[in-house]
């Protein structure tokens, strides 16, 4: 079932920041919010759930420390233990000064490259997927609010936008993904 959605423009971003607040005053369904980089505090304002990316951080690095352990275990303790300057490598403790540097870079590096495949796979970001921004200005300096008409009266949503200080609207038909 198709649904009618009003894009409004803004070019600026503590216009939006208000325009928003406003809007979401008013009890209208904000659909998405296309900025041209990162609003700080724009999550807050259109009320959306706190991210839990921090956790899967902190899971990566865990991952990322347990496989460092095992490797060097593996590699310096029970495969092929060397004598290097008269310290011989046949104890894991007495060893693991010497090994911090390797826990901490494996740590971040498994954090790092998993949390990014994440982000990929939660955002739906594949290769060669089109671009789901609806105005290619939103990639460079105008930012745009989608708010769903729904049941409300189109004129007056769209002179209340205006009021918020958008620079212009246009309403489109938007498919459902329910």
């Amino acid at each position: 079932m198709a649904s009618k959605v009003i894009h409004a423009i803004y070019t600026d971003d503590d216009i939006l920041m208000q325009a928003v607040k406003q809007v979401r005053g008013e009890k209208y369904h904000i659909e998405e919010v296309y900025t041209p980089f990162p609003v700080h505090g724009l999550d807050k304002v259109m009320g959306l759930e706190p991210t839990r990316i921090a956790i899967c951080s902190f899971m990566y690095g865990l991952v990322g420390l347990g496989v460092s352990f095992a490797m060097m275990n593996f590699i310096m303790i029970e495969d092929w233990p060397q004598d290097i300057g008269g310290k011989p490598s046949f104890s894991y403790l007495e060893n693991m000064p010497a090994f911090v540097p390797i826990m901490f870079e494996l740590t971040v590096f498994f954090a790092a490259h998993l949390m990014v495949i994440t982000f990929y796979m939660r955002s739906k970001l594949w290769p060669f997927k089109k671009a789901e921004n609806p105005d290619v200005r939103t990639t460079d300096d105008h930012f745009l609010m989608a708010v769903d008409a729904g049941n409300h009266d189109i004129e007056k949503v769209s002179k209340f936008l205006y009021d918020t200080g958008a620079t212009e609207l246009s309403i489109v038909e938007s498919e459902d993904d329910h």
